[in-house]
């Protein structure tokens, strides 16, 4: 009998160690941050079971019992709630945190910046090419876009917001184009109703393609209110505005030079020929040019040059203004100053 209670023993100690070794390959499978020289990618496609899942993290090296995990998740109710989407794995992240993450649907967020100044084809064209988003048709171009977003007879350019767009891959390029249409809205709307007393501006359209020439014309942040109270100025004294940057989006494609001929020749966006705005927006304006359209900052000034590195020399008078075209325009050469351009 002896040698039974021995063996007896001997079993208790096997099992009980075996038991330990289950507790801790367990704790270390679900607990252990994965061995990740950097972080990495994750994709649950959708209807993907959780057998596959388990079984690409295996493929991975990230689980070595996988009947480990789904005992796991089983026991926490997380088995059969594991999300579709891209997940990003980090590499302290363990099987555990990972597998929650799923369940709640913590995905990967994607960002896409607009810069202020872009122009809508440029917005469109980057949106509608993002690899993490869901293309638009092909037959969709921005004619097309804006009737959906019930805007049929409006040119297209000014009625996007740059901003920094946050999304998950999937989503589709419609929804951020639209959601840049309502933010513009909605800043535009907020300008309208909070702009000075005797603004020149008519209508929420004219203060959209006011905003946009004062964008691409601003070097530095802090000139942007002075910039905007020029405009004001002008337009109020009936100035034409002669801004070089309206003419620039009127000329082909790729072309960035003005010649004499083209300051002469007459079309709706020369503002050296022609009084008013011109017909159209000339870029997506940020909210800051937005609101300092609405709200220029109050100035005695009708010019402004640029010094060359960004910022402006502002003028209330032609003699004022001719004087620093000379200085920063024309190295001192009063001999070349030929004409009253900005």
């Amino acid at each position: 009998m002896r040698w039974l209670s021995l063996f007896t023993l001997f079993l208790l100690i096997a099992a009980t160690l075996a038991g330990a070794h289950l507790v801790t390959s367990y704790q270390k499978q679900m607990t252990a941050p994965l061995d990740l020289g950097q972080a990495e990618v994750f994709m649950v496609e959708p209807g993907q079971g959780f057998r596959q899942i388990v079984g690409e993290m295996e493929e991975r090296g990230w689980v070595r019992y996988p009947w480990m995990v789904e005992f796991h998740a089983r026991r926490a109710g997380i088995a059969g709630r594991l999300q579709a989407g891209e997940y990003e794995v980090l590499p302290d992240l363990t099987v555990s945190a990972l597998l929650d993450r799923m369940a709640r649907g913590q995905v990967m967020r994607h960002r896409l910046t607009v810069p202020e100044g872009w122009t809508a084809q440029q917005f469109f064209d980057v949106v509608h090419g993002h690899p993490a988003l869901r293309p638009l048709p092909e037959e969709t171009d921005l004619n097309a876009l804006m009737a959906e977003l019930g805007r049929p007879d409006q040119h297209p350019e000014g009625w996007f917001l740059p901003d920094t767009y946050v999304f998950s891959r999937g989503t589709a390029a419609r929804q951020i184009l639209k959601q840049a249409h309502e933010s513009l809205n909605q800043v535009l709307d907020q300008a309208w109703d909070e702009r000075i007393d005797d603004h020149p501006a008519e209508s929420r359209y004219e203060l959209l393609i006011l905003a946009s020439i004062i964008e691409k014309e601003t070097g530095q942040p802090e000139e942007r209110g002075l910039v905007a109270g020029v405009f004001v100025n002008r337009l109020r004294q009936g100035m034409r505005l002669q801004t070089d940057p309206t003419l620039l989006y009127a000329l082909a494609p790729g072309e960035t030079r003005l010649t004499r001929a083209e300051l002469r020749r007459d079309h709706p966006y020369n503002t050296y020929t022609r009084d008013g705005l011109p017909p159209t927006p000339i870029a997506l304006p940020g909210r800051a040019s937005i609101l300092a359209a609405a709200q220029p900052t109050e100035t005695d000034a009708l010019f402004f040059v640029s010094r060359n590195d960004g910022t402006h020399q502002f003028s209330r008078t032609y003699a004022e203004h001719r004087a620093a075209v000379i200085e920063y325009q024309l190295g001192g050469d009063a001999s070349r100053y030929g004409g009253a351009r900005r």
